[in-house]
């Protein structure tokens, strides 16, 4: 079987600083070729409980931004290779300015955006901001999006697009279907590349999904898997390498 490229989802400092680079290390070793962090947010709207749960202990820390940026800027230090794209949203992007945050993020060697309530016709700048600082807007799209609007977003001309496989919040599990199938194929009609995700958490999965995308997304399954063994780093490790392997195709 060949490798499945892997776009591994990881909350910034949880459960604690020290674990969080343990479990990015565990992802990078189980084969992720991309790391998408997120920055903890107190209102999400696409979140899951186990990552809102994630999110709302890490911030019950006084965790801010800047604490995000610098594990990011740790991870990129440690791992220069890997693609290192940054999930939030809007409200941290917009309230210290558009540009000034993504100027701070390439600076922390992030080389994508996604924030998933910034419709893409509608950003506050956020695409041309992250074109100047070297970096990629990657837009949301889902299916519950018109299909006129789905159209105009794949012809847009953004080199990526994020697909959630299915409205909601992610976490529950996700059916790859004949109708998930097809819209990624919509979503990839304008030449963009598509990263699939939303509820992957299993190596059929991820195999039934690999052929119609760039990269396969999977975040709660992780979030989860360090929630069940924090008490012990090792273990936690040797879990998050597991699931990176099985989802990679490397198992």
């Amino acid at each position: 079987m060949s490798k499945i490229k892997l776009m591994s989802h990881l909350v910034a400092g949880y459960p604690t600083d020290e674990l969080a680079l343990c479990a990015a290390r565990a992802l990078v070793a189980g084969g992720a070729d991309i790391l998408e962090i997120q920055l903890p947010f107190s209102d999400p709207s696409a979140d899951g409980p186990a990552i809102q749960t994630a999110c709302t202990e890490v911030l019950s820390r006084g965790y801010r931004t800047a604490d995000g940026l610098a594990f990011i800027k740790k991870l990129h230090e440690e791992f220069s290779s890997v693609p290192i794209y940054l999930m939030s949203y809007g409200s941290l992007v917009y309230t210290p300015g558009v540009e000034a945050f993504c100027a701070r993020a390439a600076a922390a060697g992030v080389s994508g955006m996604i924030i998933p309530d910034l419709p893409f016709d509608h950003d506050e700048g956020l695409t041309s901001a992250c074109r100047v600082n070297g970096m990629e807007n990657i837009p949301v799209a889902a299916p519950s999006m018109a299909p006129e609007r789905l159209e105009k977003l794949a012809q847009a001309g953004f080199p990526f697009i994020y697909a959630a496989l299915r409205a909601g919040i992610t976490g529950s599990e996700t059916v790859v279907d004949e109708q998930t199938l097809a819209f990624l194929h919509a979503v990839g009609t304008g030449g963009s590349k598509v990263y699939g995700g939303f509820g992957i958490s299993t190596g059929e999965q991820a195999q039934q999904l690999a052929p119609s995308v760039e990269a396969i997304v999977a975040g709660s399954v992780f979030v989860r898997t360090i929630a069940r063994h924090r008490s012990n780093a090792q273990e936690l490790a040797d879990a998050v390498t597991a699931k990176a392997r099985e989802l990679s195709g490397t198992a």
